[in-house]
C-alpha cells in the first residue's frame, strides 16, 4: 500500500501491530512445540538440543512482547486498555475502504 495512504489512514500503525502480533502468535506457538517435543524426545543428546531450542524460542518471544509493551501495541498487564486497543483496531479495520 502507499505510504501516503498509509498515513493518511492510520493504517501504518496497524500494519505494524499486525506483523507484530503474528510474530507474538508464532513465537508462542513455537515455544508450546518446543516444550511439547522436549517430553517426547528418544535420547538425552536430542533433549538437550530441544531445550537448546526452546530457550531460544523464549528469548524470542520476550523480545517481541517487549518491543510490542514498548510501543503501546500490546498491554499484557493492563487488560482493559488491551480491550481498548483491540476495539480501536476493529473499528479501523471495519471502516478500511473496499
Amino acid at each position: 500500500m502507499n505510504t501516503i495512504i498509509e498515513h493518511m489512514t492510520g493504517l501504518h500503525t496497524l500494519t505494524d501491530e499486525v506483523i507484530a502480533m503474528d510474530l507474538l502468535v508464532n513465537a508462542k506457538s513455537g515455544v508450546r512445540n518446543y516444550a511439547m517435543a522436549v517430553t517426547e524426545c528418544a535420547t538425552p543428546e536430542i533433549k538437550h538440543i530441544l531445550m537448546k531450542q526452546l530457550d531460544e524460542a523464549i528469548d524470542a518471544h520476550e523480545k517481541i512482547t517487549n518491543y510490542m509493551v514498548q510501543r503501546g501495541l500490546y498491554h499484557p498487564y493492563h487488560m482493559q486498555e488491551q480491550v481498548q486497543l483491540d476495539l480501536q483496531n476493529i473499528d479501523t479495520a471495519l471502516n478500511i475502504p473496499y
